[in-house]
């Protein structure tokens, strides 16, 4: 039986050559012109194919594996998975510089954190509770002192889904990563409301609200506020989005 029929395109050098390369096998899997069992070309032919180092098809090959795309055998080959429509769900970090990818993940986010803070709220520990109220301090040290405080916000955020007393919320924001939202935009967002003091003591309002329900035991309450925060978060990102058309 002949081996299929793999077309690539020679890759563009004004993008990461692995990350196109990646694409356009990742594409004929999807589609089934590479169908599940089937081999891939060898390096030595996909790298003569895209005009690309052996290095480049390796980090591309390594990017399906990873995507659950392709199984590779030692000294064989790679073939395309079983299953290839049933790859392990993941955010692609270097989509993230598009502003619509991240909102869409803020979406996502603002979904699993609403419940987070509601479940805290009802199971968290007396020391998970201290823990919460200590990330809120070290983001309003962070602030008086005139720091971004990205660290302690997404550390805060951490302990609130450490309350849930569920594993899985905090392997989700863990998972998500600091990465959501690049640094540009936190860099921009205090300069459209009045001054990084003034944004970072917005957000500390916000937050306040969310761990003093946690604090009373009040699932809905909690619910509520995170609603709120994350909402909010939401419309101030699109705000700056319009804004800043080249940024996004």
């Amino acid at each position: 039986m002949p081996p299929p029929v793999v077309k690539i395109r020679r890759l563009s050098p004004e993008r990461k050559l692995s990350r196109g390369l990646f694409e356009q096998l990742a594409e004929q899997i999807k589609s089934g012109r590479l169908a599940a069992g089937a081999r891939l070309p060898t390096e030595e032919e996909l790298s003569r194919a895209a005009r690309v180092s052996r290095t480049v098809v390796r980090e591309a090959v390594a990017a399906l594996r990873a995507d659950g795309l392709v199984v590779t055998r030692q000294g064989v080959g790679a073939f395309v998975s079983a299953a290839p429509q049933q790859a392990p769900f993941r955010i692609d970090a270097e989509r993230m510089h598009n502003l619509v990818e991240i909102l869409h993940v803020m979406e996502l986010r603002l979904c699993v954190e609403v419940e987070s803070a509601g479940l805290a709220a009802e199971r968290a520990t007396r020391p998970q509770v201290r823990a919460i109220g200590a990330a809120l301090e070290a983001m309003d040290r962070a602030t008086a002192q005139g720091r971004a405080a990205v660290d302690e916000d997404l550390e805060l955020h951490r302990t609130i889904a450490e309350g849930t007393g569920n594993p899985q919320f905090p392997r989700f924001l863990q998972f998500i990563g600091r990465h959501l939202i690049p640094r540009y935009i936190v860099s921009g967002m205090p300069s459209t409301m009045g001054g990084q003091r003034a944004y970072l003591e917005l957000l500390q309002v916000e937050h306040r609200r969310i761990v003093a329900a946690i604090r009373n035991h009040d699932p809905k309450g909690a619910r509520e506020a995170m609603r709120r925060h994350l909402t909010r978060s939401l419309e101030r990102y699109r705000k700056l989005a319009a804004e800043q058309p080249a940024a996004a």
